[in-house]
């Protein structure tokens, strides 16, 4: 076949794995997609959330791109903001998070390469890393 088309809304909805915010949406696309190469996730957090786990790859490149609110976003010890529209590189080895601000956050994750089907031996990741 020369493509994949998937609904990521009509996706599974694996956010209360997380055991995070009421609201928090993940929809991974990457098996229904086919995608070789890469990754594709959908997240969203509710107003004032914070996904409640950091993580780092040690060889996944991650590009987070903000469709939708704003928010800030935690690489390693530095803070920044995000807003609609905003795309975030970040290369393997560093740790990331992110909050959503008053009007929530969503937004679209292309991780390269694909991890395949032990894809969380790459993640280290902590549950509330991100801690005031």
């Amino acid at each position: 076949m020369r493509f994949t088309i998937a609904n990521i809304k009509a996706l599974e909805d694996i956010g209360p794995v997380f055991e995070g915010p009421n609201g928090l949406e993940f929809r991974a696309a990457t098996k229904q997609l086919g995608l070789e190469q890469g990754a594709l996730s959908y997240q969203s957090l509710p107003p004032g959330a914070r996904f409640p786990y950091g993580h780092s790859h040690s060889t996944q490149e991650e590009v987070y791109v903000f469709i939708r609110g704003d928010g800030r976003m935690k690489l390693d010890d530095e803070i920044i903001e995000v807003a609609e529209w905003d795309a975030v590189r970040v290369p393997p080895g560093v740790w990331r998070g992110f909050e959503a601000g008053p009007d929530g956050l969503e937004l679209l994750v292309f991780g390269a390469p694909n991890l395949g089907d032990d894809a969380r031996s790459d993640v280290d990741g902590q549950r509330g890393w991100w801690a005031d």
